[in-house]
């Protein structure tokens, strides 16, 4: 793959923005010798590359990774047809492929279990339409042809396509709010993302779904844009935190010991590929997530219940419109 470069930059940032991978990827890129600017390798991801040139980057794969990596796990699926699968992703699966991921992927499941994916995004990450983070559980959509994956990745950048999220924050939500806040990379902690005055535009809605025991809440997410870490960053940025996650900020002392992070995607919503019929799917909520629901008891039912969270996540966007509306007259 060549590039031309318009804006002098670090190599290992220009990397990972051409390619859109995270910075560590692009490291190992560079230092395997597969980067090169106008044909000369370069071999420092400090070196800064100079606009007017060429960057290449050539495609390796070292023989470890050419072998294929045990699975040992199994993935529940929800939908499948002959275009497309829904599966509910487990805890700790990562997704797809990447120089630093060393255990089975998702995508490597899939090619076990012999499914046809679309092979439009390379062969790391065959099928993957979008992609939830490896701690985060739930529905997860699969495309098996590569029309199906230029229909559905057209409806993903017009935002036709969609997930409400369920999660469970350290503190009360008071009010249902729409944070419209960028998000950038963080500064030092480089596993980290945070809100930035310049960074990537991102807008989640959050409205408050039950009181938990403790002065927590179950909240649903909505996201507007699609940005790495988006629902835990912005929880963040109003002084809320996903239980278990402790990279945001969640005290996981507090709570005796290390918790699994508490944020699933619930609900996937899309027109299908090749019908146009608008088709959902929701995901079943993992069994620590239901233990943790117990105290609900027969309301979560009615809680949890698509309609509902609909019908508030329209209301909030409805009084947000309205408000910007007045403030732009």
């Amino acid at each position: 793959m060549t590039f031309e470069v318009h804006t002098a930059m670090r190599a290992d940032r220009l990397v990972a923005d051409l390619l859109k991978i995270g910075r560590n990827e692009a490291n190992g890129l560079i230092k395997s010798g597969a980067v090169f600017f106008d044909g000369v390798a370069v071999r420092k991801p400090s070196v800064i590359v100079e606009a007017g040139g060429r960057l290449s980057v050539a495609p390796i794969r070292k023989a470890a990774d050419q072998r294929r990596k045990q699975v040992d796990f199994n993935v529940d699926i929800l939908y499948e047809d002959d275009d497309l699968l829904v599966i509910n992703k487990p805890r700790g699966i990562v997704v797809h492929g990447a120089l630093s991921v060393k255990s089975a992927t998702l995508v490597d499941w899939l090619k076990a279990k012999g499914i046809a994916l679309s092979n439009i995004s390379g062969e790391d990450r065959m099928g993957i339409v979008h992609r939830i983070d490896k701690e985060t559980t739930g529905a997860l959509l699969i495309a098996k042809s590569n029309d199906a994956h230029r229909a559905l990745s057209r409806q993903l950048e017009k935002r036709e396509m969609g997930r409400y999220y369920i999660a469970a924050i350290d503190r009360r939500l008071k009010n249902d709010v729409i944070v419209d806040k960028p998000i950038a990379r963080h500064r030092t902690i480089r596993v980290k993302m945070t809100t930035a005055k310049i960074g990537r535009e991102a807008k989640s809605a959050f409205i408050r779904l039950a009181d938990l025991s403790g002065g927590r809440s179950l909240i649903a997410c909505k996201l507007f844009s699609g940005r790495t870490h988006q629902i835990r960053t912005h929880l963040q940025s109003i002084g809320a935190h996903i239980i278990g996650d402790s990279l945001y900020g969640y005290n996981s002392s507090s709570a005796g010991g290390v918790l699994p992070i508490f944020l699933h995607a619930y609900l996937l919503y899309f027109r299908h590929p090749k019908s146009g019929e608008a088709t959902r799917v929701k995901a079943p909520l993992t069994a620590h997530f239901e233990e943790l629901l117990n105290e609900l008891g027969e309301k979560k039912d009615e809680i949890l219940e698509v309609e509902r969270i609909e019908r508030g996540f329209n209301v909030l966007c409805g009084l947000h419109n309205a408000a910007e509306g007045a403030g732009g007259t």
